[in-house]
């Protein structure tokens, strides 16, 4: 791993925090007296449940219960607002739209008026950077004359906050947190760090074939709300017990093992039967060790078991692979 990449890697994990340039995630927001009715049919979790001030994850499933995007949806001012990976983005807010003429349901895309950075990593608080006093999760704060909305979420495993800053002021706030002393991180460095959390980016450990439960992230979905979308397909996987595969850890028995040659890679159980496939791996400095997300068949899914990817040995380790 290049000095610089552990560097930034370091600065997360260790000090003084780092700052994500995540412009293109999608931002949506979504006002009306019948919003509450129409999102609560579309997602997975419970929105008349969502309480102001808070955010929570929720899935968008087609009719077969696959995924169509992860979002954190928040609530502020009575309006709920849509925080989406820039590969679903575009898909979301057409779903959403669909539906401004069947009643009191408006959208708008706020994806062009703010980007989204995100200050990350242990003793961020210490930076004198003051964020909210509140026990609120998502509520606006002002910079530079302007209102940004800040959504806490330690996703690496650290502390953690995203900000939606209007694109006009971007820069600025970006110069005010490197003038703290918070660094940089590039797309390599959060691949590694994302990884080691067990965070699943789309279109590479999830995408419009993977059944939601199968993703692993308990918070996302209500089993005790009304209707929704692929709602039956759901439910039945959960109330017979188990997926048929899940998103879990993986580490790899040799240390220098080429992380770019892993994804896409077969599991195999001891006996030689199919165990599963890798989606994405990295050298993880924290372990000294190369690691790996991928999809484990239901019967090997318990944390040790040891797996067969070509001649290494892959041990099966719950997420979030370092904490």
């Amino acid at each position: 791993m290049k000095e610089e990449i552990l560097e930034q890697y370091r600065a997360v994990r260790h000090r003084g925090g780092g700052l994500f340039d995540f412009s293109g995630r999608g931002l949506t927001e979504v006002s009306g007296g019948e919003a509450e009715m129409f999102l609560d049919g579309l997602i997975t979790n419970g929105i008349k449940a969502l309480p102001e001030g808070q955010w929570m994850r929720a899935a968008f499933p087609n009719a077969q219960g696959r995924l169509l995007a992860v979002v954190r949806v928040g609530k502020i001012g009575g309006k709920f607002y849509f925080d989406t990976e820039k590969a679903t983005a575009g898909a979301i807010l057409k779903n959403l739209e669909r539906f401004t003429l069947a009643g009191d349901f408006h959208v708008r895309d706020l994806s062009e008026e703010f980007v989204c950075l995100s200050l990350q990593g242990k003793g961020i608080s210490d930076l004198g950077f003051r964020i909210s006093d509140s026990d609120k999760k998502i509520f606006e704060i002002e910079f530079a004359g302007e209102k940004l909305i800040a959504l806490s979420d330690p996703d690496i495993g650290e502390e953690g906050f995203y900000f939606y800053v209007p694109a006009n002021i971007g820069d600025d706030l970006k110069s005010h947190l490197r003038e703290m002393g918070v660094r940089d991180i590039s797309a390599e460095a959060f691949e590694v760090l994302r990884i080691e959390a067990g965070l699943p980016l789309y279109g590479v450990d999830m995408d419009e074939t993977t059944v939601v439960p199968e993703i692993g992230l308990e918070d996302l979905i209500s089993y005790n709300k009304g209707c929704y979308i692929g709602q039956e397909v759901i439910a039945r996987i959960h109330f017979r017990g188990h997926v048929a595969k899940r998103l879990s850890g993986l580490i790899l028995s040799e240390p220098s093992a080429a992380a770019d040659g892993l994804p896409g890679a077969e599991l195999r159980s001891s006996d030689d039967k199919n165990a599963g496939k890798i989606t994405s791996a990295c050298l993880s400095p924290e372990l000294g060790k190369t690691i790996a997300l991928g999809y484990v068949r239901y019967a090997f899914l318990e944390e040790d078991t040891q797996l067969k990817v070509g001649d290494l040995t892959a041990t099966v380790k719950n997420l979030p692979i370092v904490t």
